[in-house]
């Protein structure tokens, strides 16, 4: 359209274009935001939150929301012989079907009727963004929403947004962000955009290990999810960081679930800290008078750092052994439907202190 555009001014010189499309941004977001002037009303997540919308930009922009609005499911029925009607009879029915096609025209829905319509599947903040996108062509990319906007772009069809999104993964994932772009992960983790983003994530958390570990983000992330971390055999971090990170997820977590006991909290991460690899000074100082750590566990550190060959590598780590050949990943199995991603570990389940998620 451009260049056919600046091929007539070419050819006319005395004809000028005018492009204001920033303020036709502005009167699209506009007309978004007044429920009064949008006809359809999205009641968005677990809380409903209403996101108005016009249907005919949806449709225009989105086939998926085209036919969700306007192509209305209609049962499949064998059409049956007309009957045949004498020549008065047809006569008399063309001649009416002016007053009637008026009357149904009254009855029926019409497209420009308010629909209200529900929509679980995303967050009313992700939501909110992909309808100011369809409406304006412009929308504010951040971490917090990211996975969830890249996934709806892809679940309504908009590629353009969707490989936006795609890009800027590359330069958004920081040691400030990683945290909260894997907390969003476990919300859309059935999504097949999750994947690639969340071993992107793993991937920078292993580089940056010890700084993501100290991060005070790191606690509000889902038990599995640490454990994920911590397991990983890539993770660059030494284990009394290790630690520290696992008591302050402990402390945090008990803080919000008083019930619970920190030591059985703690104990859900000590198999994947080699307490041996701790200096033994920071053992005996920092670690071992919290009371925290099973004797047995700070005895075999220590005798196997005074003489490694006195020691059963088994005792150091009973669970590092028994994981010979797996590790912590994102694992996905595909299904007729698509594909569905879980944050677990390879292999058998660890049993009901592992919090995985399995379709």
């Amino acid at each position: 359209m451009r260049s056919g555009a600046l091929v007539a001014m070419e050819a006319e010189p005395d004809l000028s274009t005018f492009e204001n499309k920033s303020g036709l941004a502005e009167d699209m977001k506009f007309l978004a935001s007044m429920p009064e002037l949008c006809d359809v009303t999205f009641l968005v997540g677990d809380t409903r939150e209403p996101v108005c919308a016009v249907k005919a930009v949806l449709a225009a922009r989105s086939r998926v929301f085209q036919k969700m609005l306007y192509q209305a499911p209609s049962p499949q029925r064998k059409k049956e012989p007309a009957p045949r009607e004498n020549k008065l009879r047809l006569f008399l029915k063309r001649s009416s079907e002016p007053l009637l096609n008026l009357q149904n025209a009254a009855q029926q829905p019409s497209s420009q009727q308010h629909q209200t319509l529900i929509i679980e599947e995303f967050e009313p903040d992700v939501f909110r963004q992909l309808i100011e996108y369809i409406h304006t062509g412009c929308v504010t990319l951040q971490p917090r929403t990211l996975l969830g906007v890249m996934n709806a772009a892809d679940y309504y069809g908009l590629d353009e947004l969707r490989r936006a999104c795609a890009g800027f993964v590359q330069c958004c994932i920081t040691v400030d962000t990683v945290c909260a772009l894997l907390a969003s992960a476990e919300r859309y983790i059935q999504y097949k955009c999750t994947k690639s983003l969340v071993q992107k994530v793993l991937e920078f958390v292993d580089e940056h290990g010890n700084d993501v570990l100290n991060l005070g983000s790191f606690t509000l992330l889902p038990q599995h999810v640490v454990r994920l971390i911590l397991a990983r055999e890539e993770l660059r971090a030494d284990e009394f960081t290790k630690f520290q990170a696992a008591l302050m997820w402990g402390k945090k977590y008990c803080d919000t679930n008083p019930n619970m006991n920190i030591k059985e909290v703690i104990g859900n991460f000590l198999e994947y800290i080699q307490f041996h690899k701790i200096p033994a000074n920071v053992l005996m100082r920092e670690v071992h008078p919290l009371g925290l750590v099973p004797y047995s566990i700070i005895m075999n550190a220590l005798a196997y750092q005074a003489d490694p060959a006195s020691v059963d590598p088994g005792k150091l780590s009973p669970a590092r052994i028994r994981r010979a050949g797996r590790s912590m990943s994102v694992q996905s199995s595909l299904d007729p439907y698509g594909s569905n991603t879980t944050l677990s570990s390879t292999g058998s389940s660890d049993g009901p202190s592992s919090d995985s998620r399995h379709n």
